[in-house]
C-alpha cells in the first residue's frame, strides 16, 4: 500500500511518467491504480479527444505504441490504457526481425506527452529483460502482490480507518474466512457497509451478520475457538450446522484453517517466549488472537496437536471421496471432531 500511495501522491502533484506498467497476481490495485490515472491526470472535456481505452485481445502492440506517439489535441498530456494487456503478453515479450523488442524500443524513449498504462494481471515482466530495465528506468513498474490469508484482516481494518470506520477483529476475521483473499470481493462488500454505517462507526460481527449474511455464531472461526477450548456442545453446534448448509460451509474451507490453527499451535508449543508480542510475531496474527493459542495449548499438549494434524491430513483425503465415496461432509466432520476432540 505504501507504494500505491507514492504513485497516487506523485500523479496528484502532476509528476507523472510516460509508461506505468502495473502487473502481478493481485488485480485489486492494478484496477485501482488504472482508474486514478484515468478519472486524474485528464480534465472531463479533454478526455472526448484524449484518452483512449484499449484492450489486450482486440489490439496489437503496433495499435498500441502507434497510439502513444499521437500528439494531444488542446491538451497537455494524452492517457492511454490497455486494460488486460496480458492477453497481448507474447508481442510484449517478443523480438522483431532486429532483435530489439517493440516495446523495449519504445520505453527507451516514450512520447513524452503521453501516459501509457498496461494493466498485465496475473502475469510479470522478467526483471533480467531489457524490455523491464528500460520501462523501470523511464517510468514506473508496480507490481501487485497478492496478500497472504493472514495479512488480509489488518488489509481490512487500514482500509476502513482511512474511511473513518474501525473494524473489530472478530469481524474482518468473518469476512476473510467467508469471501477469501479476494480484495476487489471484499472491497465491494465494505462499500455496502459504508453506505449502510454511519462513519466514525464501528463495524461489529453483528454489522457483519445483518448486512453480509455472515453468522456470528456459526462459522469456522468460531468452531475453531470452540475446538481449541474444548468446548464439546457448542462445536457439534456449529458442525451440525455446517451439515445442514454445505453449500455455505465447504468442508474444505474449514479442514484448511483448522490444519492452519493447529499448525500455529504447534509452533506456539516451540516457542521460547510465551509473551502476547512474540507470539503475535512469530504466527503472524493479530495480538487479538494469541489467546485463543494460549487456551488452545493447555488442552492440546504438543503430541496431541502432531495427532490432530494427521487427523485433519486424513479428513482432507476422505472429503475427496478417497476411503470414504459418497459419504455426506456433515458426517466427515461430525467423525473427525470426535476424533479431535476425544
Amino acid at each position: 500500500m505504501e507504494e500505491v500511495t507514492r504513485i497516487v501522491k506523485d500523479i496528484r502533484n502532476k509528476n507523472y511518467k510516460p509508461i506505468y506498467f502495473l502487473m502481478g497476481d493481485e488485480p485489486y490495485y492494478i484496477d485501482q491504480l488504472s482508474d486514478f490515472i484515468a478519472s486524474s491526470i485528464l480534465t472531463e472535456e479533454e478526455r472526448g479527444f484524449n484518452q483512449m481505452v484499449l484492450y489486450g485481445r482486440d489490439v496489437s502492440l503496433d495499435d498500441v505504441i502507434s497510439q502513444a506517439k499521437r500528439f494531444p489535441m488542446m491538451a497537455e498530456h494524452q492517457v492511454v490504457i490497455v486494460k488486460e494487456a496480458q492477453d497481448m503478453s507474447r508481442e510484449i515479450l517478443a523480438q522483431s526481425d532486429d532483435k530489439k523488442n517493440k516495446l523495449e524500443a519504445y520505453a527507451e524513449n516514450p512520447q513524452p506527452s503521453t501516459i501509457l498504462v498496461f494493466c498485465y494481471k496475473y502475469k510479470k515482466l522478467d526483471k533480467r529483460k531489457r524490455v523491464y530495465k528500460n520501462i523501470a528506468k523511464n517510468g514506473i513498474i508496480f507490481e501487485s502482490k497478492r496478500l497472504y490469508d493472514n495479512q488480509v484482516g489488518d488489509w481490512i481494518r487500514r482500509v476502513m480507518q482511512s474511511k473513518g470506520y474501525s473494524v473489530e477483529p472478530k469481524a474482518a476475521h468473518m469476512l476473510v474466512e467467508f469471501l477469501g483473499t479476494d480484495l476487489s470481493k471484499i472491497n465491494n462488500e465494505l462499500e455496502k457497509l459504508q453506505l449502510i454505517m454511519e462513519k466514525g462507526s464501528t463495524i461489529t460481527p453483528l454489522a457483519v451478520e445483518q448486512n453480509i449474511g455472515i453468522s456470528k455464531d456459526f462459522n469456522n472461526f468460531e468452531l475453531q475457538r470452540a475446538i481449541g477450548d474444548k468446548d464439546v456442545v457448542k462445536a457439534h453446534r456449529i458442525i451440525n450446522y455446517f451439515a445442514q448448509n454445505p453449500k455455505d460451509n465447504p468442508m474444505v474451507v474449514t479442514i484448511a484453517l483448522l490444519f492452519s490453527f493447529f499448525q500455529n499451535l504447534l509452533i506456539y508449543h516451540g516457542l521460547p517466549s510465551k509473551d502476547k508480542a512474540s507470539v503475535a510475531k512469530a504466527l503472524k496474527v493479530n495480538p487479538y488472537f494469541v489467546s485463543q493459542y494460549t487456551d488452545a495449548a493447555r488442552n492440546y499438549p504438543m503430541k496431541k496437536v502432531s495427532h490432530v494434524i494427521n487427523l485433519l491430513r486424513t479428513a482432507d483425503v476422505k472429503s475427496k471421496g478417497v476411503g470414504a465415496y459418497n459419504v455426506p461432509q456433515g458426517d466427515l466432520l461430525k467423525e473427525l471432531l470426535v476424533q479431535v476432540m476425544n
